[in-house]
């Protein structure tokens, strides 16, 4: 159960970033792992659209649709923040400069593994 509180707070803020309901599209699809039978069986998993930007989130945290439903809006205005303010492509610089240091790592390690070649 998410607090009245907590729910104005999120409304004001998709207010100030100009998400509106009408721009959303919500589906429910059943979720997977852990929590049961309960989870297995329900639609309790928010995805959600926002289609002026394009951007979609999909949460699955709690077996509870009504939390799942406020922690994507939440998240949702997270991303639309980001886009607004151009974290975007910080972050994406970040992402970057770990897949090509996890890349630098692997191909290190895959030539100590092997066995030296043998002349013939």
């Amino acid at each position: 159960m998410v607090r009245p509180e907590k729910l104005a707070a999120l409304k004001e803020r998709m207010e100030s970033l100009g998400i509106r309901e009408q721009d959303l599209e919500e589906s429910f699809v059943r979720g997977a792992g852990r929590g049961g039978q309960k989870v297995n069986k329900t639609n309790n998993c928010v995805y959600l659209k926002h289609v002026p930007t394009g951007i979609a989130v999909k949460c699955h945290v709690d077996r509870s649709r009504e939390l799942n439903r406020f922690l994507a809006r939440r998240e949702l205005c997270d991303a639309v923040e980001r886009q607004q303010t151009g974290q975007c492509a910080a972050k994406a610089r970040v992402i970057q400069r770990m897949r090509k240091q996890k890349d630098r790592r692997r191909r290190r390690s895959s030539a100590h593994s092997r066995p030296p070649a043998e002349d013939m």
